[in-house]
């Protein structure tokens, strides 16, 4: 069997270049200017001959720097997360840093674990898609003073930068939505509320919203999604219990919303004509279902390129930048599930 050739070394390079490993570096580090034409031409053949690469950890280290960002995601099957991390993606490629991706599936002991990994790889700055560290892990990321910036979810009791959508205004605006259209029994479905604000902040503004007209009937359900029969009951129940009226349902998150229209299908109520349907979070099936459905477009990829930017004005030493919470504004995309009758 053959064996696999040595990897070559900046000692290779020298030796085949005839020069001193300090005209390599030079060379590799970008002081070309310090090295004549012939000795540039040289090095660089002998570069191409032994197929070299430098370990760029290894230099990174030996100056003091990674290079590296660690992002870590609670569900990257999730398309929101997917244009997250490629906004982070592109702004790491054109600041010259290299990602590290950690998927966590929702999973706290995940998340805590692939923070002491990306620790040990020395990163020099972390995005965080939080599902809810504890406070052990929470003390530890204040003691390593690691440039953090949390994207969409906060963490309760927990300062640091945050990059996220107005949850507040965005909920006024497809409650608003539907009741200019004529909806007059509204349904908000969520996941269990638990600890993640993005859930809390999108139903207390629902309720703010709905405060100032009595006459509209409005509830809200959690959902595990582990248990979707929950669902068909939870909407069975509300259009038996407003049937009159023209009802509702805001779905939390894209997810939840796919699930819905999967429910309403199986109760056999029409969207958009016994119920209408709005969810938060673009997904391109969205105008595929039936007459369409309605959504809260996030600026993802805007805001993961926010988040990076945010880490490197840390890691690049503004010690008086003040704690920030930035938030963007969604866009709705109007389909037939919200549109009014006739």
């Amino acid at each position: 069997m053959n064996s696999r050739p040595p990897r070559a070394t900046i000692t290779d390079v020298a030796k085949t270049a005839k020069t001193g490993k300090t005209s390599i570096s030079r060379y590799l580090n970008g002081e070309k200017h310090l090295l004549s034409d012939d000795l540039q031409a040289r090095i660089e053949q002998a570069i191409a001959l032994l197929h070299y690469r430098p370990n760029q950890m290894a230099r990174g280290l030996k100056r003091g720097r990674t290079r590296l960002i660690g992002v870590i995601i609670a569900d990257i099957t999730n398309p929101y997360s997917v244009e997250v991390v490629s906004g982070i993606e592109a702004a790491c490629r054109e600041r010259g840093f290299t990602l590290l991706m950690c998927n966590t599936n929702n999973r706290v002991d995940l998340e805590e674990h692939y923070l002491q990994l990306l620790n040990s790889y020395q990163v020099e700055g972390v995005v965080v898609n939080a599902v809810g560290m504890r406070e052990e892990a929470l003390n530890r990321l204040q003691e390593s003073a690691l440039p953090l910036v949390l994207i969409d979810r906060k963490i309760p009791d927990f300062t640091c930068d945050v990059v996220g959508l107005d949850n507040a205004a965005a909920t006024h605006v497809v409650t608003r939505h539907l009741l200019d259209n004529g909806f007059n029994a509204l349904l908000f479905l969520s996941e269990p509320l638990g600890s993640v604000n993005t859930r809390r902040e999108r139903l207390a503004a629902f309720h703010d919203c709905l405060s100032r007209f009595p006459e509209i009937a409005h509830e809200h359900a959690g959902v595990p999604l582990q248990q979707p029969e929950n669902i068909d009951q939870i909407l069975t129940d509300f259009y038996q219990r407003h049937g009159e009226k023209r009802c509702a349902v805001i779905a939390a998150n894209g997810s939840l919303t796919l699930q819905v229209a999967l429910a309403m299908q199986r109760c056999q109520l029409k969207l958009g004509e016994h119920m209408g349907l709005l969810g938060f979070d673009e997904q391109e099936w969205a105008a595929l279902a039936g007459p369409g459905i309605t959504t809260l477009k996030q600026p993802t990829r805007q805001m993961g390129y926010a988040a990076l930017e945010r880490v490197i004005a840390r890691i690049e030493g503004d010690e008086h930048l003040p704690l920030s919470e930035q938030t963007f504004e969604g866009e709705l995309v109007i389909r037939g599930s919200s549109q009014p009758l006739g």
